[in-house]
Protein backbone atom coordinates (compact mmCIF):
# COMPACT_ATOMS: atom_id res chain seq x y z
CA UNK A 1 0.00 0.00 0.00
CA UNK A 2 0.99 3.83 -0.37
CA UNK A 3 1.13 6.00 2.12
CA UNK A 4 -0.71 8.73 1.63
CA UNK A 5 1.88 11.85 -0.42
CA UNK A 6 4.80 9.04 -0.51
CA UNK A 7 6.01 7.56 -3.19
CA UNK A 8 5.41 3.71 -4.44
CA UNK A 9 7.55 1.53 -2.26
CA UNK A 10 10.52 -0.39 -4.11
CA UNK A 11 9.16 -4.22 -4.56
CA UNK A 12 10.99 -6.54 -3.02
CA UNK A 13 13.94 -8.62 -4.33
CA UNK A 14 13.12 -11.57 -7.06
CA UNK A 15 9.33 -9.70 -7.15
CA UNK A 16 8.51 -9.23 -10.72
CA UNK A 17 8.14 -5.13 -11.52
CA UNK A 18 4.71 -4.32 -12.58
CA UNK A 19 3.74 -1.46 -15.07
CA UNK A 20 2.36 1.38 -14.14
CA UNK A 21 -1.43 1.21 -14.52
CA UNK A 22 -2.62 3.83 -16.55
CA UNK A 23 -4.99 6.16 -15.22
CA UNK A 24 -8.69 5.12 -15.24
CA UNK A 25 -10.33 5.22 -18.46
CA UNK A 26 -7.53 5.23 -20.88
CA UNK A 27 -6.79 1.89 -22.78
CA UNK A 28 -4.01 0.29 -22.57
CA UNK A 29 -1.70 -0.04 -25.27
CA UNK A 30 0.49 -2.75 -26.45
CA UNK A 31 4.18 -1.76 -27.10
CA UNK A 32 4.92 -2.98 -30.85
CA UNK A 33 8.49 -3.82 -32.07
CA UNK A 34 9.82 -2.83 -35.22
CA UNK A 35 12.32 -3.43 -37.61
CA UNK A 36 14.50 -1.37 -39.64
CA UNK A 37 12.37 -3.19 -42.48
CA UNK A 38 9.00 -1.51 -41.61
CA UNK A 39 10.34 2.02 -41.55
CA UNK A 40 9.59 3.74 -44.69
CA UNK A 41 11.85 6.79 -45.17
CA UNK A 42 10.30 10.08 -46.10
CA UNK A 43 11.40 10.65 -49.17
CA UNK A 44 11.99 7.24 -50.54
CA UNK A 45 14.48 6.66 -54.04
CA UNK A 46 12.77 4.10 -55.76
CA UNK A 47 15.23 2.51 -58.78
CA UNK A 48 14.63 3.98 -62.14
CA UNK A 49 12.56 0.87 -64.20
CA UNK A 50 14.45 0.89 -67.63
CA UNK A 51 11.83 1.74 -69.91
CA UNK A 52 10.36 -0.65 -72.94
CA UNK A 53 10.50 1.17 -76.28
CA UNK A 54 8.02 0.77 -78.99
CA UNK A 55 9.62 -1.22 -81.96
CA UNK A 56 7.66 1.07 -83.72
CA UNK A 57 9.01 4.50 -82.89
CA UNK A 58 12.68 3.16 -83.91
CA UNK A 59 10.77 2.12 -87.17
CA UNK A 60 9.74 5.22 -87.37
CA UNK A 61 12.78 6.94 -86.89
CA UNK A 62 14.55 4.76 -88.93
CA UNK A 63 11.80 5.83 -91.97
CA UNK A 64 12.68 9.91 -91.64
CA UNK A 65 16.30 9.39 -91.62
CA UNK A 66 15.82 7.49 -94.75
CA UNK A 67 13.19 9.88 -96.05
CA UNK A 68 15.40 12.74 -95.65
CA UNK A 69 18.41 10.77 -97.00
CA UNK A 70 16.45 10.07 -100.49
CA UNK A 71 15.55 14.32 -100.57
CA UNK A 72 19.20 15.14 -99.47
CA UNK A 73 20.14 12.70 -103.01
CA UNK A 74 17.27 14.13 -105.57
CA UNK A 75 17.91 17.73 -104.74
CA UNK A 76 21.53 16.77 -105.40
CA UNK A 77 20.46 14.64 -108.79
CA UNK A 78 18.40 18.02 -109.33
CA UNK A 79 21.42 20.23 -109.27
CA UNK A 80 23.32 18.31 -111.52
CA UNK A 81 20.77 18.28 -113.79
CA UNK A 82 20.52 22.04 -113.99
CA UNK A 83 24.84 22.50 -113.76
CA UNK A 84 25.12 20.36 -116.75
CA UNK A 85 22.07 21.82 -118.44
CA UNK A 86 23.76 25.71 -117.85
CA UNK A 87 27.01 24.48 -119.05
CA UNK A 88 28.78 23.85 -122.35
CA UNK A 89 31.38 21.54 -123.42
CA UNK A 90 32.06 22.53 -126.80
CA UNK A 91 35.12 20.99 -127.80
CA UNK A 92 36.53 19.31 -131.28
CA UNK A 93 35.39 15.94 -131.02
CA UNK A 94 35.46 12.57 -133.61
CA UNK A 95 31.62 13.53 -134.33
CA UNK A 96 28.05 16.42 -133.62
CA UNK A 97 25.40 14.08 -132.30
CA UNK A 98 22.19 15.87 -132.42
CA UNK A 99 19.20 14.20 -130.21
CA UNK A 100 15.79 13.97 -131.90
CA UNK A 101 12.29 15.47 -131.14
CA UNK A 102 9.17 15.53 -132.65
CA UNK A 103 8.94 16.26 -136.57
CA UNK A 104 5.85 16.70 -138.96
CA UNK A 105 5.98 14.88 -142.62
CA UNK A 106 9.38 15.73 -142.62
CA UNK A 107 9.69 19.06 -140.89
CA UNK A 108 11.51 19.64 -137.80
CA UNK A 109 9.32 21.04 -134.73
CA UNK A 110 10.09 24.59 -133.15
CA UNK A 111 12.17 22.26 -130.26
CA UNK A 112 13.92 19.71 -132.91
CA UNK A 113 14.86 22.79 -135.27
CA UNK A 114 16.62 24.96 -131.93
CA UNK A 115 18.76 21.75 -131.95
CA UNK A 116 19.66 21.56 -135.20
CA UNK A 117 20.44 25.13 -135.39
CA UNK A 118 23.25 24.73 -132.70
CA UNK A 119 24.58 21.94 -134.52
CA UNK A 120 24.71 23.93 -137.43
CA UNK A 121 26.89 26.66 -135.26
CA UNK A 122 28.86 24.12 -134.03
CA UNK A 123 29.55 22.54 -137.22
CA UNK A 124 30.35 25.94 -139.15
CA UNK A 125 33.14 25.95 -135.76
CA UNK A 126 34.73 23.07 -137.31
CA UNK A 127 34.32 21.28 -134.18
CA UNK A 128 34.09 17.62 -135.80
CA UNK A 129 33.91 16.49 -139.48
CA UNK A 130 30.78 14.16 -138.91
CA UNK A 131 27.17 14.95 -137.86
CA UNK A 132 25.04 11.94 -136.61
CA UNK A 133 21.19 12.77 -136.47
CA UNK A 134 19.47 10.73 -134.32
CA UNK A 135 15.44 9.37 -134.11
CA UNK A 136 13.14 6.84 -135.21
CA UNK A 137 9.17 7.96 -136.05
CA UNK A 138 5.95 7.06 -134.84
CA UNK A 139 3.21 4.68 -136.74
CA UNK A 140 2.07 6.49 -139.78
CA UNK A 141 4.79 8.76 -139.85
CA UNK A 142 6.90 9.08 -143.16
CA UNK A 143 10.09 10.43 -142.22
CA UNK A 144 11.91 9.77 -139.16
CA UNK A 145 13.75 12.17 -136.91
CA UNK A 146 16.66 11.39 -138.26
CA UNK A 147 15.67 11.74 -141.66
CA UNK A 148 13.88 15.25 -141.21
CA UNK A 149 17.14 16.35 -139.53
CA UNK A 150 19.53 15.20 -141.85
CA UNK A 151 17.29 17.25 -144.72
CA UNK A 152 17.41 20.25 -142.50
CA UNK A 153 20.56 20.42 -141.85
CA UNK A 154 21.19 19.89 -145.78
CA UNK A 155 18.82 23.19 -146.49
CA UNK A 156 21.76 24.98 -143.88
CA UNK A 157 24.90 24.14 -145.34
CA UNK A 158 25.83 20.56 -143.94
CA UNK A 159 27.13 18.51 -146.78
CA UNK A 160 25.45 15.42 -147.10
CA UNK A 161 28.07 12.87 -147.28
CA UNK A 162 28.94 14.46 -143.46
CA UNK A 163 25.98 13.41 -142.18
CA UNK A 164 25.03 9.79 -141.06
CA UNK A 165 21.38 9.04 -139.70
CA UNK A 166 19.83 6.51 -137.23
CA UNK A 167 16.73 5.57 -135.33
CA UNK A 168 16.22 4.64 -132.35
CA UNK A 169 12.53 4.66 -130.31
CA UNK A 170 14.75 5.58 -127.22
CA UNK A 171 17.92 8.30 -125.93
CA UNK A 172 19.34 5.03 -124.66
CA UNK A 173 18.00 2.99 -128.30
CA UNK A 174 19.45 6.04 -130.22
CA UNK A 175 23.50 6.28 -128.47
CA UNK A 176 23.59 2.56 -128.66
CA UNK A 177 23.28 2.95 -132.73
CA UNK A 178 25.68 6.20 -132.38
CA UNK A 179 27.84 3.89 -130.87
CA UNK A 180 27.65 1.21 -133.39
CA UNK A 181 28.86 3.89 -136.34
CA UNK A 182 31.01 5.52 -134.19
CA UNK A 183 33.51 2.31 -133.64
CA UNK A 184 32.78 0.83 -137.47
CA UNK A 185 34.83 4.02 -137.94
CA UNK A 186 36.89 3.46 -135.63
CA UNK A 187 36.08 6.96 -133.38
CA UNK A 188 35.51 7.75 -129.98
CA UNK A 189 34.51 11.30 -128.71
CA UNK A 190 31.14 13.06 -129.23
CA UNK A 191 29.80 16.39 -128.50
CA UNK A 192 26.10 15.64 -127.90
CA UNK A 193 23.40 18.19 -128.61
CA UNK A 194 19.79 18.56 -127.32
CA UNK A 195 17.55 20.32 -124.71
CA UNK A 196 19.15 22.00 -121.33
CA UNK A 197 17.38 19.29 -119.16
CA UNK A 198 18.14 16.37 -121.23
CA UNK A 199 21.95 16.93 -121.12
CA UNK A 200 23.04 14.82 -118.41
CA UNK A 201 21.27 12.05 -118.80
CA UNK A 202 22.12 11.46 -122.39
CA UNK A 203 25.88 11.91 -121.42
CA UNK A 204 26.09 9.93 -118.56
CA UNK A 205 24.11 7.02 -120.82
CA UNK A 206 26.92 7.90 -123.54
CA UNK A 207 29.73 7.03 -121.12
CA UNK A 208 27.89 3.78 -120.34
CA UNK A 209 28.22 2.67 -123.45
CA UNK A 210 32.00 3.12 -123.57
CA UNK A 211 31.93 6.60 -125.65
CA UNK A 212 33.90 9.96 -124.51
CA UNK A 213 31.13 12.09 -124.37
CA UNK A 214 30.38 15.98 -123.98
CA UNK A 215 27.26 18.14 -124.11
CA UNK A 216 26.38 21.35 -125.84
CA UNK A 217 23.16 22.01 -125.26
CA UNK A 218 20.87 24.41 -127.54
CA UNK A 219 20.13 28.19 -126.01
CA UNK A 220 17.24 28.69 -128.12
CA UNK A 221 14.90 25.75 -127.20
CA UNK A 222 10.98 26.41 -126.83
CA UNK A 223 10.69 25.03 -123.86
CA UNK A 224 11.34 26.71 -120.92
CA UNK A 225 10.29 28.72 -117.78
CA UNK A 226 7.99 25.86 -115.55
CA UNK A 227 8.04 23.75 -118.31
CA UNK A 228 11.66 23.33 -118.38
CA UNK A 229 11.59 23.28 -114.64
CA UNK A 230 9.09 20.09 -114.21
CA UNK A 231 11.53 18.03 -116.90
CA UNK A 232 14.05 18.70 -115.12
CA UNK A 233 12.51 17.28 -111.94
CA UNK A 234 11.87 13.75 -113.93
CA UNK A 235 15.14 13.54 -115.53
CA UNK A 236 16.63 13.79 -111.70
CA UNK A 237 14.08 11.08 -110.81
CA UNK A 238 15.29 9.05 -113.73
CA UNK A 239 19.13 10.26 -113.18
CA UNK A 240 18.94 9.17 -109.56
CA UNK A 241 17.76 5.91 -110.44
CA UNK A 242 19.74 5.43 -113.57
CA UNK A 243 23.36 6.59 -111.65
CA UNK A 244 22.65 3.56 -109.12
CA UNK A 245 21.63 0.48 -111.25
CA UNK A 246 22.56 1.74 -115.12
CA UNK A 247 20.41 3.11 -117.94
CA UNK A 248 20.40 0.52 -119.95
CA UNK A 249 18.38 -1.50 -116.30
CA UNK A 250 16.57 1.65 -115.92
CA UNK A 251 15.58 1.03 -119.52
CA UNK A 252 14.23 -2.51 -118.76
CA UNK A 253 12.43 -1.62 -115.87
CA UNK A 254 10.31 1.76 -117.38
CA UNK A 255 9.92 0.11 -121.10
Amino acid sequence: MTEPGGENPTPPSGTPAVEPTPPSGTPAVEPVMRTEADVTPVNPQRPLQPGRRSPWRRVRRVGYVLVALLAVYYLAMLWWVHTVGTSDQARPVDAIVVMGAAQYDGRPSAQLAARLDHVVDLWDRGLAPMVVTTGGNRPGDRFTEAQASAAYLVEQGVPESAIVEVGGATSFGSLELVRDQIRIRGLQSILLVSDPYHSLRIRLSAQELGLTAYVSPTRTSPVTGWTALWREMKEAAGVAIGWLIGFRRLLRLTG
